[in-house]
């Protein structure tokens, strides 16, 4: 049996960055039953760590993912309909696990971004992509559709947008990515992506930590809501309320007020001593 233990590295600097890194290499990082368990113990245990700042999830080669590996397609093409359904429940809670990760989530993406592989990039707060990057959501191609993504995919690139690239299944690049609204910033090498990761890792730094945390839950509330507009207003001065009368939002408003570093600042510049 292969070795299957480098297919994901993770690594966490001194200042709480986790970096997920896929190194399926030799089969352009696409995933199947195995990565996909490896991704979800990953992040569920990551959540655990409580000085954990941001997530950046990476990938080795020159391909950022080229979606579901040919070998696990061709084992579920095998499989009856529960155990198909089953599998897709697993992918369901990946994509679930990344989106509601409870710190920011980064996407770096070089090469070729396929299939379930722009689920990931939908799921994650920001996307950063090198400009030769290539993007497409080719399952009616092979007769499928991409449903175990679309919720996440429709929410970043909206209705029309997707009733094009799902129909089409057309490669589009990075600068028709960013314009769609599925990557947020195109760099033109490898030391470009990593300096603009830089300056985002910075803001996230400056931030609080539940801050920011709120902010996420705050998004995809309301974005979820379906009441009506004075419930919704209820509900936001509830958690505006709530924010300020927190320990971290009265130590936000002290250290303004004082005109001082608020104290997760400070801690943060001693973890990158």
């Amino acid at each position: 049996m292969n070795d299957r233990s480098n297919d994901l590295i993770v690594h966490i600097s001194e200042s709480g960055i986790a970096t997920v890194t896929l190194n399926r290499v030799d089969v352009h990082n696409a995933f199947d039953d195995h990565l996909i368990a490896r991704l979800i113990e990953t992040f569920e245990g990551l959540k655990q760590n409580d000085s954990l700042r941001a997530l950046v999830l990476s990938a080795n080669g020159k391909t950022f993912s080229a979606g579901a590996d040919l070998n696990w397609m061709r084992s579920m093409a095998k499989k009856n309909r529960e155990e198909n359904l089953e599998d897709s429940l697993q992918l369901a809670k990946l994509m679930d696990a990344l989106t509601h990760f409870p710190t920011p989530t980064v996407a770096m993406i070089q090469g070729n971004a396929f299939g379930g592989a722009i689920g990931l990039i939908a799921c994650c707060d920001i996307a950063l992509a090198q400009s030769h990057a290539k993007f497409c959501l080719s399952e009616v191609k092979i007769g499928l559709i991409p449903a175990v993504i679309s919720p996440y995919v429709i929410r970043a690139i909206g209705q029309r947008q997707a009733s094009r690239y799902f129909l089409t299944a057309e490669a589009f690049d990075a600068q028709t990515a960013q314009d769609i609204g599925l990557i947020h910033h195109i760099a033109e090498s490898a030391e470009a992506a990593q300096a603009q990761l830089d300056v985002f890792i910075k803001s996230f730094m400056r931030n609080g930590p539940k801050a920011m945390q709120h902010a996420k839950t705050l998004i995809q509330s309301v974005v979820a809501h379906h009441g009506t507009e004075s419930s919704l207003m209820q509900f936001t001065s509830q958690r505006i309320a709530d924010i300020r009368t927190s320990p971290e939002g009265q130590e936000g408003l002290s250290s303004f007020l004082e005109k001082r570093s608020p104290a997760w600042l400070i801690q943060s510049e001693k973890g990158e001593k």
